[in-house]
This record gives C-alpha cells, sequence and structure tokens, in this order.
C-alpha cells in the first residue's frame, strides 16, 4: 500500500520504517515477552531503552555535559507553566511575542512574576521577527523566553540570539517544538529548550526539556514536586511513570535519524524541500506567503488562495491525490503544509506538482 503524504503540524508524520519496527516489536520486544506499553518503568529493559534514547538525543544534538535531559508529560503548554515555576525565581521575565504561541507563554508566566515583552511582532501580524538588536531586555531579568519557531505564523529564527552581546546575563529560554532536530543548536547560547514531540520527534505524550544545570534547584516553593527540574534530573526522568511507549518510539526516531547522517544532514534536506516548496508559491503569482522571506519557517510553510471559495475544492482534490492535513491553523485560516524531517522530498515535490496543476485549472 502506497501511504499518503501526511502534512500535519502535530501531531505529525513519523518516518515509515520507525512505524514498522515498532509494529513488529509491539508484542514482543526483543525477546522479552512484552510490549514495551507492558513494561514496568523500572524494570531493565525500559531503563535501557531510556537510556539509549537520551544518549542517542545527546549525541544527535551536541548537548553538553553540563546540561540534563528530561522527558517529562504535559506538553509546550504546561512548560508555560513548569518553566516560570522552576526559573522565575519571583521575578521579572522578558518574552519575544513573535505569534500565537510566545503570546500564551507569556500570558501564563504572569501567573508567576512580572512580564517584560522585550519585543514583538503583532504590528505586521506576524509575519517578521524582531531583530534582536530591537529587543527592550530587563537588566535583571531571570531568563528571556523565545519561540525560536512559531508553527502557526510559520516564521523562524533560524540564529539563535546572543544574549550576552546585547548585554543581558539572563538565560535564554527557547521552545524548539516545531524544529527540534531539524537544525543544529548552539548551547553556549541557550539555558533550557523545551518542546512536545508530536511534531520531529514521536508521538503525542513526550515533553522534551534540556536544561543547563546551574538552572537546577531554583523551584518556587508551590511548584508540585513532579515538575521540579530538579527532582526530575535527580531521578533520571523516573520520579513519576514516564511517557513509556512515547520515549521508545522517540528512541526509534533518533536511531533513524543517525541512519540518515544526523542533524547536518537533515539540515540540508530540510533547506531543500523548504526551498522547493516556497520557490513554487513565490513563482506562482497566485499562491501567497507573507511571511518575510529572512524569517520563514523550514519546517510550518502557511499559504493563502487568491479566493476564498477556493478552498474547500483545493483541500477535496489534495486528499484524492493522497496529500492530507494542509487545512491552516483556525486562528489565521489559508492552509499550511508542516515539512518536518519525517517528511520525504518526494511528498514535497507531490504538493509542488499537485500546487502547479490547481493552479492551472482554478487561477
Amino acid at each position: 500500500m502506497t501511504r499518503p503524504y501526511n502534512f500535519a503540524p502535530g501531531p505529525a508524520t513519523l518516518p515509515e520504517e520507525v512505524l514498522a519496527q515498532a509494529a513488529a516489536e509491539m508484542l514482543d520486544w526483543r525477546g522479552s515477552g512484552m510490549s514495551v506499553m507492558e513494561m514496568s518503568h523500572r524494570g531493565k529493559e525500559f531503563v535501557s531503552i531510556c537510556a539509549q534514547a537520551e544518549a542517542d538525543l545527546r549525541e544527535l544534538l551536541a548537548v553538553p555535559a553540563n546540561f540534563k535531559i528530561l522527558f517529562m508529560q504535559g506538553g509546550a503548554l504546561a512548560e508555560n507553566a513548569i518553566v516560570p515555576l522552576n526559573l522565575s525565581r519571583g521575578g521579572t521575565m522578558d518574552f519575544v511575542v513573535t505569534g500565537s504561541w510566545s503570546q500564551k507563554s507569556q500570558k501564563e508566566a504572569r501567573k508567576y512574576g512580572s512580564v517584560n515583552i522585550a519585543a514583538s511582532n503583532e504590528g505586521d501580524q506576524h509575519t517578521s521577527m524582531p531583530s534582536p538588536s530591537s529587543w527592550r531586555l530587563s537588566r535583571d531579568a531571570t531568563y528571556v523566553h523565545l519561540c525560536s519557531n512559531e508553527t502557526v505564523h510559520g516564521v523562524e529564527f533560524h540564529e539563535l540570539p546572543d544574549l550576552k552581546a546585547l548585554g543581558s546575563d539572563a538565560p535564554l529560554v527557547i521552545d524548539f517544538s516545531s524544529h527540534v532536530l531539524s537544525r543544529s543548536i548552539d548551547w553556549s547560547r541557550v539555558g533550557l529548550a523545551f518542546g512536545g514531540a508530536q511534531k520531529n520527534i514521536g508521538p503525542a505524550g513526550v515533553t522534551l526539556v534540556i536544561v543547563r544545570d546551574d538552572l537546577l534547584g531554583h523551584a518556587l516553593p508551590h511548584c508540585p514536586t513532579a515538575f521540579d527540574y530538579q527532582v526530575v534530573a535527580d531521578n533520571g526522568s523516573m520520579y513519576n511513570t514516564p511517557p513509556t511507549y512515547g520515549i521508545y518510539i522517540a528512541g526509534l526516531v533518533f536511531q533513524w535519524l543517525k541512519r540518515q547522517g544526523g542533524v547536518a544532514a537533515i539540515e540540508q534536506i530540510n533547506i531543500a524541500k523548504a526551498e522547493l516548496l516556497y520557490g513554487c508559491l513565490d513563482e506562482s503569482g497566485w499562491y501567497v506567503n507573507r511571511v518575510a522571506p529572512n524569517c520563514r519557517s523550514r519546517m510550518n510553510v502557511p499559504f493563502f488562495l487568491p479566493d476564498d471559495r477556493l478552498y474547500e475544492p483545493f483541500l477535496a482534490e489534495a486528499k484524492a491525490r493522497g496529500l492530507l492535513s494542509l487545512k491552516g491553523h483556525k486562528s489565521v485560516g489559508g492552509l499550511r503544509a508542516s515539512i518536518y524531517n519525517a517528511m520525504p522530498i518526494e511528498g514535497v515535490r507531490a504538493l509542488v506538482a499537485f500546487l502547479k496543476d490547481f493552479q492551472a485549472r482554478h487561477g
């Protein structure tokens, strides 16, 4: 059976060979007689799965030894509360608002301290990224929050800011949910990175947190114990029962990514996919992408048709061609193609061919 190409923004497409391996191991993981779903999280079998996943992730992202890798739950939305519970110390937090997700982040953080909006792109409907040189950073900020790729609006910081060069000693916190493992990370510029797994890593349920050692141990007194990064780190992500099957699938994705040549290799493929799709949209003179070219997301590509009456036939015809989940987010409308790591370039080529054909018949 030929599988359709799924352009969903998350939960998103997974590598077919990962799904096949998980299916083959569903009833009996490596002679254990158990499915991973049935294993004790403290048993030697799952402990080995989790340890391998962590080691592979550390290798793929070149995570330094002075950072802890935590497998948590609750998604990025929960981290909007968990981060300030651990890092705010009741003080001021700087936020760069670049779209719907960072907007949600700053609203949640206000429950735990003071929020300073250091920069915002609301004035141009989140179609550009505010230059770091224009940010109005607090002198005493406990951290600076940045959503480095906004899934809904399709804007991305391709280079993380150097806060020290901007005169700030605050750690940079990034929500990298929708670009994690699609490109390398300069850890010298990051204090903490978090993201939900359901876009580039695996199924919904796993939340990845990578946090520098010196940022541990500062949780507010009312922080729930299960959300205290120090406690989670001290217990190897096993303080409470972690999302075991999600971690297992994530581990398979990490191994798949290593077989592709790692993050550096997949980044070049992602660049090629994005250039192919944006090139088609720009050259068409018909489809419209409103994002400034210098900050277009490689992962999430929103675009619009010239006539609202065309959206329904577009989506119906795309589905018939095996091109799924192209409807834009309800808050902005239009269309959106999410082209994460697991989307093969053949899928983007199929989408481009359809875009050209649809325009020829309806333009």
